[in-house]
């Protein structure tokens, strides 16, 4: 079980928004030690992605639930936010008879509650397995061979922070062709954006995984860099000569001398003072929760503009929206229709919240967060959940 501060501060943590439910699930034999956090479901189920990690925590998840409480509301969706997560090594070899005695430890939750979507340390065939577990329309991002939309596969998270990030870029008149780019985080958002940005004319200048960084000023060959990744996993940039470029460490490359900047890596990389060295004028977060509320405030005092998770990651959870109105077809899911939802959305939420930013004189992230719990509050008042107060009915 969670430890005993971590069970009283998620308790202290609870508020008006959620979280409505938190199910912990235990596995004696296996030690297999899961969570699920069901945050709000005012607009709809709840919907987002499970994660497998060695250090997971209730607290971790419950915080990614809120994000996607927010996340689904500022894309106008209408689902509820969840996140579930299995605190142990995706690389095990009993990586399959953990994830199906957690699978069976939430059928009561699964799919009437919640479903299971994609994160850190779970692939297609993981969802698959969820699947095999706990039936049809338990999870998203099955393989297309199941009749699934495999967007984790397919980098449609990634298309979408390129999107966002070209939108933003339109917008402050410094298009995202001809600039540089510097990606921390090259696994699957990471790879897909930096593919992406490419062809939408921009250069990556830097990459990182969790073993290193490269750094190339005159332009990095990202698809040399994704083939090296599918051969040899993260360790490829322990050769930086094999790409003509520099070894600099996985944080450096938040510093390297770039146009735009995609934190695609984990949540919390960039704190106050990690801002005040971030020479981008762009920020776009492909990771969740990458920067700190006084990094944001930072970077804003610093003229720098930021694109926020919600709004420019959330291409995994629009195509997961697509595929589950898509589940009751005999026909498999499009996945051209996905790519440009996606990218309609993401751009058109995109100018929308950073223009509310600057007519309220507010950050993207104050802003983007406005306009979704304005959403949740008025879905949750329809439903009695919270009283009206004055002017509200």
């Amino acid at each position: 079980m969670p430890a005993e501060g971590e069970r009283g501060d998620i308790l202290a943590a609870m508020d008006e928004w959620g979280p409505e439910k938190v199910v912990c699930v235990h596995d004696r034999r296996l030690g297999m030690r899961g969570v699920l956090v069901v945050d709000n479901t005012a607009r709809g189920m709840g919907k987002g992605g499970t994660r497998m990690s060695p250090t997971l925590t209730v607290a971790e998840v419950a915080r990614l639930a809120r994000a996607m409480t927010w996340k689904w509301a500022a894309a106008d969706l209408l689902f509820g936010g969840a996140k579930a997560g299995i605190r142990a090594d995706p690389g095990s070899p009993a990586k399959e008879e953990i994830l199906r005695s957690f699978a069976r430890r939430l059928a009561n939750e699964v799919p009437r509650e919640y479903v299971f979507g994609l994160d850190m340390g779970l692939t297609e065939r993981d969802a698959a397995i969820v699947a095999d577990e706990l039936g049809p329309g338990s999870a998203v991002g099955t393989p297309a061979d199941l009749g699934g939309l495999p967007y984790d596969e397919l980098g449609i998270t990634g298309y979408g922070v390129a999107e966002a990030a070209d939108s933003a870029a339109t917008r402050l008149g410094r298009p995202l062709a001809g600039s540089r780019i510097a990606v921390q985080g090259f696994g699957a958002v990471g790879r897909a954006a930096a593919r992406r940005v490419t062809e939408l004319g921009g250069t990556v200048v830097a990459i990182s995984t969790v073993h290193g960084g490269l750094h190339r000023p005159g332009g990095l060959d990202v698809a040399a860099l994704t083939a090296a990744a599918g051969a040899h996993g993260d360790r490829f940039v322990e050769d930086p000569s094999a790409f003509d470029a520099t070894a600099v460490s996985a944080r450096e490359v938040l510093f390297v001398d770039a146009d735009v900047l995609i934190p695609a890596a984990t949540q919390d990389v960039l704190d106050a003072a990690d801002a005040d060295r971030v020479p981008a004028r762009l920020v776009v977060e492909g990771a969740n929760l990458p920067t700190t509320a006084a990094a944001q405030a930072s970077l804003a005092g610093r003229g720098v503009t930021v694109v926020p998770d919600i709004v420019a990651n959330a291409g995994g959870a629009i195509a997961a929206g697509y595929a589950m109105d898509a589940r009751a077809s005999a026909f498999p899911p499009d996945p051209a229709v996905a790519f440009d939802a996606v990218a309609r959305k993401i751009r058109s939420n995109t100018d929308r919240v950073l223009a509310a930013a600057a007519r309220d004189g507010v950050t993207p992230h104050a802003a983007a967060l406005g306009l979704a719990r304005d959403r949740v509050r008025r879905a949750m008042l329809h439903k009695g959940q919270i009283r009206a107060g004055a002017g509200e009915r």
